[in-house]
């Protein structure tokens, strides 16, 4: 398979994101595969492929805004806030909540919040993912970050698990949300289900399932072109002697007079990405260029 394009894979319990990759690059034939994002083992949902020439889009998706289902078990506190972690806290006193406080205690985690990352994490520390310091015994202590929760809703609860479900920034740790929902109840907390249901506008409902991963006629059937991976930018169309410029790196006049976005944008031409470009004043600058075969 020599196409490139957008792969949507609905991941199962077990695998890393890693490991999904793996699968997709033998079926398909193909050394150029990445994700756009990870998800944990214990997690399932949607994760975004790129393939072929596409994998040169990953930044533009790393930002998304995403959406995820998750089970926040009460009374039990791990030390990675989701259930590979060993136990570091127990309490009984989760029998002793009601609805109301409950609420209240997850009203605190909506919005604007400076949230500590969890330990066990891929984020650096001296150029390393603190998971790895803390495994080797390393006390590891993260500087919390600005994050942003859309919405938080409490779709169940049967004590002592609560189902939420979560519209969020990239960069929120919903095994942080879980930790600091049990702390404020007072009664602690972890993770023991996440799905991701959701990343900017593509969605796990038109992914495709784990037993196709090995199929390269379904990965084929499925793959997007790199232009719907930049399904959330403002687009532009060009004629044929514009994209031989734009491809060549050359700057172009904007084509489109109440084109006003001042981010990236996609440039398209006969239904191809011809290159995502930035605007510079009157013009259009080419970030990434694409050719006609990709």
């Amino acid at each position: 398979m020599s196409a490139s394009g957008l792969l949507l894979v609905d991941k199962p319990v077990g695998p890393t994101s890693h490991d999904v990759v793996g699968m997709v690059r033998r079926a398909a034939g193909m050394k150029r595969v990445g994700h756009a994002g990870t998800l944990d083992p214990f997690a399932s949902g949607l994760l975004l492929l790129l393939l072929g020439s596409a994998t040169r889009l990953s930044e533009y998706l790393l930002g998304l805004d995403k959406q995820y289902e998750a089970t926040v078990r009460l009374g039990t506190e791990t030390t990675t806030h989701d259930p590979e972690g060993e136990v570091v806290s127990e309490s009984g006193n989760w029998r002793e909540l009601g609805p109301e406080g409950v609420e209240a205690a997850i009203g605190t985690l909506r919005g604007v919040l400076m949230q500590k990352p969890p330990a066990y994490s891929a984020k650096k520390v001296g150029g390393e993912s603190a998971h790895k310091r803390v495994r080797r015994g390393e006390r590891v202590d993260l500087e919390p970050v600005e994050v942003r929760v859309h919405r938080l809703h409490l779709r169940e609860m049967r004590l002592p698990d609560l189902k939420l479900k979560v519209d969020c920034s990239s960069g929120t740790y919903i095994r942080a949300l879980a930790r600091d929902l049990g702390r404020t109840l007072g009664v602690g907390a972890h993770l023991t289900t996440l799905r991701r249901i959701s990343i900017g506008p593509h969605t796990v409902d038109s992914a495709l399932p784990p037993d196709a991963l090995s199929s390269p006629e379904s990965i084929g059937e499925n793959l997007r072109p790199p232009a719907s991976a930049l399904a959330h930018f403002p687009e532009c169309e060009v004629g044929p002697e514009d994209a031989a410029r734009l491809r060549h790196g050359q700057f172009l006049p904007i084509p489109n007079g109440d084109l006003t976005a001042a981010g990236p944008l996609r440039v398209m031409s006969s239904g191809e990405l011809v290159a995502v470009a930035a605007r510079q004043g009157n013009q259009l600058r080419p970030q990434k260029v694409f050719g006609v075969e990709n």
